[in-house]
């Protein structure tokens, strides 16, 4: 009999449970033995709870049980999931998470870890929910030199920007129906200004290239500064902004990561991604582009990815899995994003914008201008040629002495 033990009893965690007892039966007979979880482990009280039997407060309860084989961490956070990770596999205990800050700020510590005590770390639910990316990144794409990884990674902000594309609501209204749907926490920031994309780009940039990208070393900008505006002209233009995490190599042993919103192009199947689901598009050198899509979020979808780790880990009892990155402090191994070659969107304002039309073309050379239904004299748009974002950025400080930069926004 396989024993299993959870440390979290918020939603993914009660998902987990669900969904592993629910389907018990099979998951033992994919593992080939008995299977069931015996602890799980939460300060709070849970009266009623068809599992209350199973409750226990006393996280030691799980690390001196030699029965546990396999613990799932679902608490979260980067302090108490710390260390109660770190000693589980020090007792030669695999954990499976879905926590990604964890995994972002210490995922080289805890691989090696678990590698030196013959145990293994899972982390499948930390990036895309449901969605599976880490373990196709691992195995079924390993034999390729990947060359993009860009995507739709949070669920929240793709509900929003959808809502302001589809039905003209404002930022701040989307956000406030985000949140009575119970998409969007009550303090958003790590949504709305794209922190926890950013850790799930750097897990996964990690893994492609070998090396730990730590979230303080990738630029990152959210969504709060999107407006209408925005979105009409970016439809007019046959684009739709989309909150994209990238990472791809800039030379050798060097990579480009960043977060943000972007133009894309209504070609590009992430342009058609809505509401909260999540898209990861990989290019590998030999597989071409392939596209990871579905329910980024969510008590069971997450939980599915969880409890797929948990047989895994099972399965090979005792037997390290191939999967690993090593530390990386370097400060120049994720480059300067201002030295890597775009294309911007930019909105202005002026007494007589279209006057600027002149000392624009000579700044940018060729361009494109954007038109939107009703554009006030006081207002104008264009897309830049590609070119270095410092260079870019260094012309529309000059052209911000005669106008307002009222908005800039990356093209994919």
């Amino acid at each position: 009999m396989s024993k299993v033990g959870v440390i979290g009893y918020g939603v993914v965690g009660s998902g987990t449970v669900e969904l592993f007892e629910k389907n018990r039966e099979s998951i033992s007979k994919k593992v080939g033995r008995n299977c069931e979880i015996k602890y799980i482990c939460d300060l709070r009280d849970f009266p009623g709870d068809p599992f209350e039997d199973k409750l226990v407060k006393d996280f030691n309860v799980l690390l001196n049980d030699e029965e546990i084989e396999v613990v799932a961490e679902v608490v979260g956070g980067a302090t108490f999931a710390y260390e109660y990770t770190k000693k589980l596999l020090e007792r030669g205990k695999s954990v499976v998470t879905s926590n990604k800050e964890l995994v972002a700020t210490h995922g080289a510590e805890l691989l090696a870890i678990a590698r030196a005590h013959n145990c293994n770390y899972l982390f499948e639910a930390s990036v895309g929910g449901g969605i599976p990316i880490i373990r196709p990144l691992n195995k079924c794409l390993a034999g390729n030199e990947i060359e993009q990884i860009s995507g739709i990674l949070n669920g929240t902000t793709n509900f929003i920007l959808t809502k302001m594309i589809r039905e003209q609501m404002d930022f701040e209204s989307a956000l406030k129906m985000a949140q009575e749907l119970g998409y969007a926490e009550k303090d958003p920031t790590a949504d709305v200004e794209g922190h926890d994309a950013c850790r799930k780009i750097c897990i996964l940039g990690s893994l492609a290239y070998g090396k730990q990208i730590y979230p303080e070393m990738v630029h990152c900008s959210g969504i709060s500064h999107i407006t209408l505006d925005d979105v009409e002209y970016a439809e007019n233009a046959g684009y739709a902004i989309k909150l994209i995490g990238s990472v791809k190599p800039a030379g050798k042993d060097h990579v480009s990561a960043i977060v943000c919103p972007r133009l894309v192009s209504k070609s590009n199947l992430l342009a058609s991604v809505d509401d909260v689901y999540n898209a990861i598009s990989v290019t590998g050198d030999g597989v071409g582009d392939v596209l990871f899509y579905g329910q980024g979020a969510g008590k069971l979808p997450t939980a599915s990815a969880v409890v797929g780790d948990i047989i895994d880990c099972l399965k090979h009892h005792n037997r390290v899995l191939a999967m690993s990155w090593e530390d990386s402090r370097s400060k120049d191994y994720v480059v300067d994003y201002k030295t890597q070659e775009t294309s911007m969107y930019v909105r202005i304002k002026a007494e007589d914008a279209d006057a600027l039309k002149p000392s624009i073309s000579e700044m940018f050379g060729k361009l494109m201008y954007i038109e939107r239904a009703g554009r006030p004299d006081n207002e104008l748009a264009f897309i830049t040629p590609n070119m270095v974002e410092a260079d870019i950025d260094t012309n529309l400080t000059i052209l911000s002495h005669s106008c307002e930069i009222a908005s800039k926004i990356r093209m994919l």
